[in-house]
This record gives structure tokens, sequence and C-alpha cells, in this order.
């Protein structure tokens, strides 16, 4: 067990003869206490600041460990929200895809039904074209027949026209 600086004090050395000097033994003593009391002092200073220091680097590694941990977390969630932003990117994809396709074929069945419609027209057209030409000949065949100028051949005389419409008018 280490000495105390009480140890030191209390040292009794025996006499001898010719002796060292007890006052210089005596002063060399209140010396060594002192020092050693300083010393003491600062060991337990020491200690202290060790045990706080020892406190704090626990504190830190408490601290540095929850960190860790929470980062850990932290990484983990941002994996499992890449994966569902992964996840829900392609679920988009798909629907647009789906939509796209249903786009097209309503715009394929549109447009052949539009096709259709036109070809449709163009019968209509022709039948159209077909009978207005054979009603415009007949027409022109009708101003071309001779009847016409029969027609123009015949002379009343507007004393006969008198007459006929008298005797219509005594029948009525």
């Amino acid at each position: 067990m280490p000495l105390t600086p009480l140890d030191i004090h209390n040292k009794e050395f025996s006499k001898g003869f010719r002796g060292y000097d007890e006052d210089e033994v005596n002063e060399f003593l209140d010396q060594i206490i002192k020092d050693y009391e300083i010393l003491i002092r600062e060991k337990k200073e020491l200690e202290e600041k060790l045990n706080e220091t020892n406190d704090r680097i626990g504190h830190f590694t408490t601290i540095e460990e929850t960190l860790n941990k929470s980062i850990v977390v932290a990484q983990e969630a941002a994996e499992e929200l890449k994966r569902n932003a992964h996840k829900e990117a392609k679920l988009i994809i798909k629907e647009a895809e789906k939509n796209a396709d249903r786009i097209v074929n309503e715009s394929l069945s549109k447009a052949r039904k539009i096709a259709l419609d036109i070809e449709d027209l163009k019968k209509q057209s022709k039948v159209f074209r077909t009978r207005f030409k054979m009603l415009v000949e007949a027409q022109l065949d009708m101003l071309n027949n001779d009847d016409w100028d029969h027609l123009m051949e015949y002379k009343l005389d507007s004393t006969e026209l008198k007459s006929l419409r008298e005797e219509e008018e005594s029948l009525a």
C-alpha cells in the first residue's frame, strides 16, 4: 500500500550516535510531504478527469452506436423507398402501355370505320352521278325529240279558240 503524507509526517527515525541532523531531516520530510500531497492531489484530479473523459467517451460511444443504428435504419428505409418507387414506376409504365394500346386500337378501329364510310360515300356518289347523268340525258333526249318541232307547226286561229271556249262554257 502506498505511503500517505501522514505516514511520511509520522515517520520516526531511531537516533544513533552522530546521526543525521534532525532539523535537516525534518525540513526534507516537510518538503517531501508537500510534494507528495501535490502529486496525490494531481493524481486525484487526473483520475477524476479520466473518469469524466471515460464517461464522455461512453456517452459518445452510445451516441455513435445510436447514429450507426439510425444510419442503418435510414439506409434500409431508403432501399425500401427505392424498391417501392421502382414497383410504382413499373405499374405506371404498364398502365400507360395498356392505355396507349387501347388508344391505338380505338384509333385503328375509327380509321377503319372512316375508311368504310368513305368507300360507302364513294359508291353512293357513283350511283347518284349515274342516276343524275341518266336524268339529264333523258331530259336532253326529250328536248331533242321531234315532238317539239310538231308543236311549233300547229296553227290555231284565235277565233277558233274563242269559239271553243264558248262551246265549253255553254256545256258547263
